[in-house]
């Protein structure tokens, strides 16, 4: 029987090894660091890198506070429903990126149905809706998408929070916004931490989104690595920026991981 270490070394970390080993050789020659010193000094992988931080972090707030939101409407708000809400927001969990931003091409691309409802009523050249190629579509996709990756937890949550402390603050005649204050989102913050901190991590090495949406003037990290490696063939530069983009995962990796169990605790 193998050992499953070598299984994971030769599968998961050997590859890595080799993007690693990669980033110190340079192709045309030179020194071992010699392409960190380049990538670093280009103005593209410091866009790159303010593009890949800002959106992440953008996406995570708007995730979090829709989250928050809608998972507050599912639990505590009866309607009609609200379970099978609940259920679908499990398996949207299993829904590729791209599939979501291809649904909002469909709907708000130039081609789009919003689009195309303008034009027919105006008679317009073209519509109104040209925001999925710029910064703004982009994390529209990703707040979108990343989402419900905050509401499962919140929704686990709230199912485990004792209904008698709604009720009773209820009855000291607290409004329903100092409930959600005092009671709800105190319980909620381990959650809220837990499911902010994946959904960076996420967006982070977010591939899909970027690519289907047709953002030109937006190069995320992964897509830099994609250019470098695929568009230009430089190797070297492509496994730099990598190793810096392994490098920032796996650091807020290990604060998801803190965070989560915390959270269970």
């Amino acid at each position: 029987m193998v050992p499953p270490v070598v299984v994971l070394g030769l599968v998961f970390l050997y590859p890595l090894g080799l993007v690693v080993q990669q980033s110190f050789s340079p192709e045309n020659g030179g020194g071992a660091f010699d392409a960190y010193a380049s990538v670093f000094a280009s103005q593209s992988f410091r866009e790159a890198l303010g593009t890949t931080v800002w959106l992440a972090v953008a996406a995570t707030a708007g995730c979090l506070v829709l989250g928050f939101v809608l998972a507050l409407i599912i639990a505590f708000v009866p309607f009609p429903g609200a379970r099978a809400v609940a259920k679908f927001i499990d398996v949207f969990l299993s829904f590729p990126s791209f599939l979501i931003t291809l649904a909002l091409l469909f709907v708000y691309g130039t081609v789009g149905m919003a689009n195309g409802l303008v034009t027919d009523l105006t008679g317009a050249a073209e519509g109104p809706f040209h925001f999925l190629t710029t910064p703004w579509g982009v994390l529209l996709a990703e707040i979108t998408y990343f989402t419900p990756f905050v509401m499962r937890p919140l929704l686990a949550a709230f199912s485990q929070l004792d209904t008698a402390q709604l009720e009773v603050a209820a009855g000291l005649g607290a409004r329903p916004a100092r409930i959600v204050r005092q009671v709800i989102l105190p319980e909620a913050l381990p959650a809220l931490a837990a499911g902010g901190s994946l959904v960076l991590v996420m967006c982070l090495n977010e591939f899909g989104i970027v690519l289907f949406t047709g953002a030109k003037d937006v190069t995320t990290l992964p897509m830099l690595i994609y250019g470098k490696a695929i568009l230009e063939s430089d190797y070297s530069a492509a496994c730099v920026v990598a190793v810096v983009n392994i490098a920032i995962s796996v650091g807020l990796f290990g604060l998801y991981r803190t965070v989560g169990k915390r959270a269970g605790a």
